[in-house]
């Protein structure tokens, strides 16, 4: 059987590949107030990651994420993470907001208005 020569692949092949943006970090977390409040959390709790207890690059990390309502600045709302629980954490929470918004689940909780 001869060969149709007429016909291209079945699968169209991909363009060049699209690089992601690079990350940019909020501005708040640069702010002095930011700063001055992770310096102090840690000058009081200590300098270890409240999870796992690892004193390898710590950040400040809000336990309810400022996009989901938690607090800016309260010292209640900040724990110290190292840089692989922040990164799950993190990852953990955007597949859980992922999902709320997939299965057209609301958030629970707080009101619209403040």
């Amino acid at each position: 059987m001869a060969r149709l020569k007429g016909l291209g692949p079945r699968v169209a092949t991909l363009g060049p590949r699209v690089r992601a943006l690079p990350k940019v970090a909020d501005r708040f977390y640069a702010s002095p107030e930011w700063r001055s409040l992770v310096k102090a959390i840690k000058a009081e709790r200590g300098a270890w990651c409240e999870r796992c207890g690892s004193t390898h690059r710590l950040i400040g990390d809000h336990k309810v994420e400022r996009r989901d309502g938690g607090a800016d600045l309260d010292p209640a709302n900040v724990e110290l993470l190292c840089q692989a629980c922040h990164n799950a954490k993190t990852a953990e929470a955007r597949a859980k907001r992922v999902a709320e918004t997939a299965g057209g689940g609301r958030k629970s909780g707080g009101s619209a208005t403040q």
